[in-house]
């Protein structure tokens, strides 16, 4: 059972494509501008 788990679990990593951080650029870019914008006050009726 162990190394069936193993086999699926090496399996997975080689055929998972995970987009890393840096490789984002503008939409990561765009967020983090986001993040630091001023929040808007809602006010309610």
């Amino acid at each position: 059972m162990k190394t069936r788990f193993l086999k699926s679990v090496a399996k997975t990593a080689k055929t998972a494509d995970v987009e890393m951080p840096w490789t984002r650029g503008t939409r990561r870019a765009a967020m983090i501008a986001k993040r630091k914008e001023e929040p808007v006050l809602r006010r309610s009726a």
